[in-house]
């Protein structure tokens, strides 16, 4: 089983959405594949915009809450992936290691509905490449993943 983990600073958005898309896209498309999400300093809840957002292409989740990252979560991942959060290296609680990639999505923070619309466009059209990626590479995943 192929394992990613989504990281962004708070927890409250772009990773959550990552989260949310992969296991349920990964589940109906028979990729033996899992994600969860965390951010480098978690905090509050999660934004309610974002939520409908995911709620309008079916995807639910309200359930959610903001985990802090631990440097486990990064050990057992075979794919580290952050969202353009502005992880700083320096300020970053564990060490996201050289496997770790950047999506350059835009925060969702404060922004209008249309425009958190956009993001999570973005979101699903990057976990749906990532899940191609792995089922191409078939039961050989982790292995590329983990070089």
């Amino acid at each position: 089983m192929v394992r990613v983990l989504f990281i962004c600073v708070h927890n409250v958005g772009r990773s959550q959405m990552a989260e949310g898309f992969f296991n349920q896209r990964a589940a109906e498309r028979g990729i033996a594949a899992r994600a969860w999400s965390a951010g480098t300093h978690a905090v509050g809840k999660l934004n309610p915009v974002v939520v409908q957002a995911m709620e309008e292409v079916g995807v639910s989740i309200a359930d959610r809450k903001p985990k802090q990252i631990m440097q486990w979560d990064v050990n057992f991942a075979d794919r580290v992936i952050t969202m353009h959060c502005g992880v700083d290296p320096q300020r970053c609680p564990v060490n996201l290691g050289v496997r770790a990639e950047d999506w350059g999505l835009d925060d969702p923070a404060g922004k209008p509905i249309e425009e958190v619309r956009r993001i999570r466009d973005q979101v699903s059209a990057k976990v749906d490449a990532l899940l191609d990626e792995i089922a191409a590479l078939g039961p050989d995943a982790r292995k590329a993943f983990r070089r």
